[in-house]
């Protein structure tokens, strides 16, 4: 067990559509208390998260503190406008200010990237990306989301990587569904998140026995996103999270849709002898992005 007495004492965030998850901690063996509520509207949410860190940070002083968003967000610290959500679907967060009201109750520095970077960045420290420099990490479940890193660096761009929303192929004649996208209809996030799943079936995609047709569809439309992640970013793993990913007959069915699709284009023992490694649930389990807003924070102290 690594030593982490010298460790700076952190919070995080892992702030989703649905529930934030705040807690206090240096690390995955060193969590302190945590604590989860429902994502309601911004004041009392932002509200219920200060009354969480204040104590600790009165009787503890936090080093910094790792949010890690659903978004659209600015995520670029050179920004007017960082720290704020932005075009995002969520009733009633749409241009926030996330950081702000954190960094007024607080004042410690404060690291804010998007919730799939977060988690990816939990992965690299202590989880199934440890050792890479290029991987993905995506997370399929209320929507899809997609960071990661390449050459060893978090991706950021133009704003933040929106890998969910990849237009695919759609048969319309095989699948009429038209997708729940509202800006897209049928991107990979409109075919194949949960809520499709939940649109096109009629039930929530848990209840589906696994014989049910939807999984074939599903593996279908997830192994598409993937080999295009696999062409253009050549990433040294794949890491599958989210509430879809909780079925675990669906790695299988993936990883064989991923196979058919490349058609042996691209030559490497990952993708053939290998692929039951190359295509994984997240070493962290459920706890990868709470993880990761933890290793948000101490990268913020490291500088």
């Amino acid at each position: 067990m690594p030593d982490t007495s010298t460790t700076p004492f952190v919070g995080g965030i892992e702030a989703g559509g649905t529930k934030f998850v705040c807690t206090v901690g240096r690390g995955p063996q060193t969590i302190e208390d945590e604590i989860r509520f429902p994502t309601t509207t911004p004041d009392e949410t932002l509200a219920r998260t200060v009354d969480f860190f204040r104590p600790w940070h009165e009787r503890s002083p936090l080093a910094a503190l790792g949010i890690g968003t659903f978004g659209p967000a600015d995520v670029d610290s050179a920004s007017p406008r960082f720290g704020h959500i932005t075009s995002t679907p969520k009733p009633g967060w749409r241009n926030t200010d996330f950081v702000g009201p954190l960094r007024d109750a607080l004042d410690v520095p404060i690291a804010f990237d998007t919730d799939v970077n977060a988690a990816a960045l939990g992965e690299y420290r202590w989880g199934a990306a440890q050792g890479l420099d290029t991987f993905v990490y995506l997370t399929i479940g209320t929507g899809i989301g997609g960071g990661g890193m390449v050459g060893g660096t978090l991706m950021h761009g133009l704003v933040h990587p929106e890998m969910g929303h990849m237009l695919l192929p759609h048969d319309r004649d095989a699948d009429p569904f038209e997708g729940v996208c509202p800006f897209h209809g049928d991107c990979w996030e409109g075919l194949a998140a949960g809520p499709a799943l939940e649109a096109r079936w009629g039930q929530p995609g848990h209840t589906l026995p696994e014989a049910h047709e939807a999984w074939d569809l599903e593996a279908h439309y997830i192994a598409l996103g993937l080999v295009n992640l696999i062409c253009a970013l050549s990433p040294e793993r794949l890491i599958l999270g989210g509430g879809v990913m909780q079925q675990a007959h669906l790695f299988p069915r993936v990883r064989i849709n991923v196979q058919e699709l490349l058609q042996g284009y691209v030559q490497d023992p990952a993708l053939t002898r290998h692929i039951d490694d190359y295509i994984v649930p997240p070493g962290l389990g459920n706890q990868a992005g709470m993880l990761g807003a933890i290793a948000l924070a101490l990268g913020a102290v490291d500088g």
